[in-house]
């Protein structure tokens, strides 16, 4: 830990420094060794922790850690881990942001007659909608069944549905296959996967599940070059014929490497833990997330099509998208790198901003030409910075032992602005040629720039969180949230948060 997190610590890292108000009990002991099945846990866990306290609760004699120690070592099997997550993200992820070629494909092709541009948009944002909506089930499935049980389900979905694409000839058997189906597989991957490299790892927790994450970019990296190779090469419907035969064997064989840690932290895997909604801190990550989406799919999926309404060719829409992807790959290792030292929320914060500026500037101005194009591309860690940096900022909010729930109703959360983001995208398009995405890019900005605000409010609650932990103990005067807002100085303050 840093000196800075080490003189404030946040409320579960487990510091004698006393709780905050809305910690909720279960954190108080979430270092007792945890015995006994998964189900056990889970009860006990949920009624530990089911009302948040109302107020500041001083900190047992001997702290409480994150892991119990004697059953904790940094990193160790945890690489491991995170090479199964890698290439689990790859072949889940990597795969959906592939859909990228495979719309411009449709799009520019008339697979499908009878379809439109905004059904086609559907099948993209419903594969992701549906990974989302399925997270309770999925939550509570790894509660009761177990990570590799969860696991297996995901890939079946996941398998049937691009064999089932590869026969498709209407758009609801698209719908159904390559949304429905692949959304569900992936969901039920991603759920079970999510929140695993944090359980290994405290010192280097986000740079661990950065390089985890980084997988759905590398994935994407390879998926759009030999996508578009494959359909130009010996049709759409073996294309999605090899890549269930690959995406299967790949899945199968993190099923077997795979190992969670949910008994030794006393995760607890509830579905629906209303009560983080009350929580400001909670809300505001959900509004960061919310908006984030929302310009990162737009992006990603557009990205291909706008390549070649400025006039490029359909290979190099491939490229862009391919080169989309490589920054993703590359660049959320080195974002959850400089998270541990530089702060998560800080880097969440200001990373987002970038996305912003990136696509109000130079996706704008620039992307007109290729080698523009390339640049804003090249960017695209920051448009996906939510992934990278999600499950490290989550634990940093609600600590280790609600990670789960809280994912899974953020997960809930996401489900609209995934399902609408690329239809809203299409919609916005107006005719043709270099203009035609104006207000695409324009709303694609302004979402990146309210996640931005939301971001930034949700840093100045941790510094009023980490302020108000130094008043007590010195016994100065604490401050509301409201008042703390209000002097503004939050908003320029450099610290490790």
């Amino acid at each position: 830990m840093s000196s800075a997190s080490e003189k404030a610590p946040a409320p579960f890292a487990g510091h004698p420094v006393g709780r905050v108000s809305g910690t909720p009990d279960f954190e108080e002991k979430q270092a007792l060794p945890v015995s006994g099945d998964d189900d056990s846990t889970n009860n006990d866990s949920s009624n530990d922790g089911a009302s948040p306290q109302a107020a500041v609760v001083e900190a047992p004699a001997e702290a409480p850690v994150e892991i119990p120690q004697e059953e904790f070592k940094e990193g160790g099997y945890g690489w491991v881990v995170v090479l199964a997550v890698f290439l689990l993200n790859a072949h889940t992820w990597g795969l959906n942001s592939a859909y990228a070629i495979f719309l411009a494909y449709y799009l520019n092709n008339n697979v499908f007659p009878d379809a439109s541009p905004i059904a086609y948009a559907f099948v993209g944002g419903l594969s992701i909608s549906i990974a989302l909506l399925v997270s309770p089930l999925s939550t509570v499935s790894v509660g009761r069944l177990g990570t590799r049980t969860t696991l297996l389900i995901g890939i079946f979905f996941e398998t049937i549905a691009f064999i089932g694409a590869s026969f498709t000839h209407k758009i609801w058997h698209l719908l159904l296959s390559q949304g429905v189906a692949f959304g569900t597989g992936m969901g039920f991957i991603f759920v079970a996967s999510v929140g695993i490299v944090p359980q290994w790892f405290t010192k280097r927790r986000s740079f661990a599940n950065a390089l985890g994450t980084s997988g759905s970019g590398f994935g994407g990296l390879t998926y759009s070059l030999a996508t578009n190779a494959m359909i130009r090469n010996i049709s759409l419907a073996w294309a999605f014929r090899i890549l269930a035969i690959v995406s299967f064997a790949v899945n199968m064989f993190c099923v077997v490497i795979v190992r969670d840690r949910n008994k030794h932290v006393g995760s607890v895997h509830v579905a629906f833990r209303v009560s983080l909604l009350r929580r400001v801190e909670y809300v505001l990550l959900v509004t960061w997330a919310f908006f984030s989406i929302l310009g990162y799919i737009i992006v990603i999926f557009s990205l291909p099509d706008y390549a070649e309404a400025v006039g490029n060719t359909a290979s190099q829409g491939s490229i862009i998208a391919a080169m989309f992807n490589l920054s993703q790959g590359i660049g959320r290792p080195m974002i959850g790198l400089a998270s541990d030292p530089f702060g998560r929320l800080n880097v969440m914060g200001l990373g987002t901003l970038t996305a912003g500026v990136a696509a109000l500037f130079i996706w704008i101005f620039a992307g007109k030409y290729y080698a523009g194009l390339i640049i804003y591309s090249l960017l695209g860690a920051f448009g996906g910075l939510l992934w990278a940096t999600v499950a490290p900022v989550t634990a940093e909010i609600v600590g280790i032992p609600l990670l789960p729930s809280a994912l899974s109703v953020l997960w809930i959360a996401l489900v609209a602005p995934a399902t609408c983001a690329e239809v809203i995208g299409l919609s916005l398009r107006s005719g043709t040629g270099r203009d035609s995405y104006l207000h695409v890019q324009l709303f694609a900005g302004f979402c990146f720039i309210a996640a931005f605000i939301s971001g930034w409010l949700l840093r100045a609650w941790k510094l009023h969180q980490l302020e108000d932990a130094v008043n007590e103990e010195s016994g100065a005067p604490r401050t509301s949230f409201c008042k703390y807002l209000l002097k503004f100085t939050w908003v320029f303050k450099v610290q490790h948060v």
